[in-house]
Formats: structure tokens, sequence, C-alpha cells
């Protein structure tokens, strides 16, 4: 809907929504700049407290996916009038107790009076203006390397359902509640290339890796089998735990694939799986070097594919 918006033209702006990327950043100084990012959305665990930190954690990554550092939040409320409010104290400590870890100072918010409870933040950030790592500039040739394993979204659906295993629920949790932030500064310390980045999130590993390979105009080729799940989540595909915004994001951008006949079916259908707080996706020429310091940082880090020339289809994905 933005894009059918006039467009205002600030030479300031160094990274808006032309390229769908993570989030916005707008020069202040020379060697300056802010990232500004919004998430919220409904609870996804029965845990108020865990609610909150998982909110946190996702509003919180795509300031890291632009190699920026939070600085300043402002918690976004929405909760019904009659609930307990114990039940939001408990949300708003959680996702507290993230921003803490991340170092990041929550100035304030605002709420309004709504029958579904949602719950996240507006986040601000800084990063060197020439230090921005956006999803546009991967180039063929580099290794294409993802920080967390995928399942969080058919995992939920479980939950809600009543039918996830309890080291399911603990492994999605465990994923969702840790930041990107020692991946962001292994990044940071200037030690490798990166290329191009992004975080796997709302869109599935596919959608966020087309807007990547888009902006980029190249392609790419993706080993199934090095893509990381987590426990349960082939799983929960075989039980047809879909959640509704997997199958969108299949409709919406499954036309670009290509898969070997050996990749089986629920591996594709997780390609797509809509992420909370997910890991990030690097290209990056120093794939060996970069991951070799990830996992030795306690990143559970792997190579899931390379970035192609431009060609069709614009991802293949082989066994």
């Amino acid at each position: 809907m933005l894009g059918k918006l006039a467009r205002q033209h600030d030479p300031n702006v160094l990274v808006g929504f032309d390229h769908a990327d993570d989030a916005g950043v707008y020069l202040i100084a020379p060697d300056q700049a802010l990232v500004q990012t919004v998430d919220f959305f409904t609870p996804i665990v029965d845990d108020p407290y865990t609610f909150g930190q998982i909110a946190a954690t996702n509003s919180l990554s795509d300031v890291y996916a632009m190699g920026g550092r939070p600085l300043t939040s402002l918690a976004l409320v929405c909760f019904p009038e009659k609930a307990d409010l114990e039940i939001l104290e408990r949300i708003l400590a959680g996702g507290l107790s993230k921003m803490i870890e991340a170092g990041c100072t929550v100035i304030g918010g605002h709420s309004i009076r709504d029958e579904e409870t949602k719950f996240g933040y507006s986040v601000t950030g800084v990063v060197h203006p020439k230090k921005v790592l956006a999803n546009q500039g991967a180039k063929p040739g580099d290794s294409l390397i993802l920080t967390k394993a995928l399942g969080t979204g058919v995992i939920s659906t479980a939950i809600k359902k009543g039918k996830a295993e309890q080291s399911w629920i603990d492994a999605a949790v465990h994923s969702m509640t840790t930041l990107n932030k020692r991946a962001a500064e292994v990044i940071a310390t200037g030690e490798f290339h990166v290329h191009a980045m992004t975080d796997v999130t709302g869109f599935g590993l596919i959608g966020h890796l087309r807007e990547m390979l888009l902006a980029s105009e190249v392609s790419a080729s993706i080993s199934a089998s090095a893509v990381p799940l987590l426990e349960g989540a082939s799983n929960c595909v075989r039980a047809g735990y879909i959640p509704g915004g997997l199958n969108n994001n299949r409709d919406f951008a499954e036309c670009l694939v290509e898969y070997d006949d050996a990749v089986p079916e629920e591996v594709r259908a997780l390609l797509f799986d809509p992420q909370t707080a997910g890991g990030l996706l690097i290209s990056t020429p120093d794939g060996a070097l970069l991951m070799t310091a990830l996992n030795a940082a306690g990143v559970a880090a792997v190579q899931i594919g390379e970035v192609l020339t431009r060609q069709k289809p614009r991802i293949r994905v082989m066994p």
C-alpha cells in the first residue's frame, strides 16, 4: 500500500521502503544514521512473560539486521478493558528483560483498549552510514548463512491447537527469545565482508531471500538438507499444523522456486514458514570464516546455499 502513495524525496533517507528492507535508515550526521522499525502481534504462547520476551526479541531483530545498535524503544499495547492487569504487567516485564539484555532503553509507549491482546515495540537504533547492511548487494559466489533454525510458525500453530510436545515448545521458545545481538556484534567487528543481510520473519526464508535476490538482481541455490529445522517442525507439517501465513507465503513466492525431486514436501513447506524472531540471513564472500566466528560466539550459524548470477529459476532448491 505504501508503494501506491506519493513518494517523498528526502536525501537523508538512506533506506526507505523501496526494496522491502527490514528497517528505515535516516542520516542525521556525517558519521551517524538512525535505524527505525516497529512490530507488534498477538500472543503465540500461553505464558505472558514469555510472550513479552518474544515480542521484544522480534522487534529488536530488524535493527540488528541493518547492522545497527538499538538505543531506545516505545511499547505498543492493545489490551482488553476487563482483563487482569497482572497479565499485562507480566508481558511488559518480559519485554523489558530482553530490552535490558539488548542495552535498549524503554522510554515510554502507548496503549489502547482492544478485545484482543497485542504487544510489541517501536525501536530506534544507530548505525554508521557507511556500515548499513541492507538486503541489496548480494553478489554471485557469496555464501548464504542462516543463524537460526526454521519452524516457529508451524510449532506455534500446534501450540494453539494443543498438540505441541513440550520439547517442541521449548525449542521454539528458546529460538524466539534469543536475540540476534551476538551475531550482529560478530559482523560489526568489520573482520568479515558482508554484502547483504536481512532477518527471516513473517515472509519465511524463501520470502525474505526473494527480496534480497530481487533487490540485488541475482539468483540463489539452496541445499535443503543444510537448512536447520527446529525439533518437531517436520512433525507439525506432516500432521497438518500449517499457519495461514505459510500458505500465503507459498502462494506469493513459490512461482520463483524450482525444486529437485528429492526435496521432501515437509522441507518445501518449511522454507515458507513465517518465523517470529527468526535468524539473520547473510550474503558474504567470507562464508567459512564468518561461520567459524559465529559458531565460536555461540551462534548456531550454518551455510545453506550460495548466490548465483541472475537466471531462471530465481531460487533453485537442491537436496
